[in-house]
């Protein structure tokens, strides 16, 4: 797939993943004789493996790490665990605050329903 396609696969810009490339997130891709990327489905794989942990709020530092030691075996297999468990516990935390915001939302709205509902029946009929 070319960078085109793939950009608009995952909804991501073409520098976004040029810069994935760039900094060992997803390998490199291979080019065709002209020079153009051409993406294979462990590219791909990658892209999404990505898109899916930028979109859970872990660091880009903590993906390059994780993509490095996979790279280097399975010797690495359990500092890439350890990543993943930290990773998990902050998205966590996250999440926690996230439900502690909602709650906040959602009493605040329960408030204006309240008062606003009152009012509503004392206006009278046409």
């Amino acid at each position: 797939m070319t960078i085109a396609e793939v950009s608009k696969k995952y909804g991501l810009s073409p520098d976004t993943l040029r810069y994935y490339e760039r900094i060992g997130l997803i390998p490199d891709v291979r080019r065709t004789s002209g020079g153009i990327r051409d993406y294979s489905e462990a590219d791909c794989r990658w892209i999404e493996l990505a898109k899916c942990m930028r979109g859970a709020g872990v660091q880009i530092e903590a993906l390059v790490r994780y993509v490095s030691l996979f790279r280097e075996g399975e010797q690495t297999a359990g500092e890439r665990r350890d990543i993943l468990v930290e990773q998990r516990a902050r998205l966590m935390e996250r999440i926690a605050d996230m439900q502690s915001a909602l709650e906040q939302l959602n009493y605040k709205i329960e408030r204006y329903d309240l008062e606003l509902r009152p009012a509503e029946n004392d206006i009278p009929p046409c």
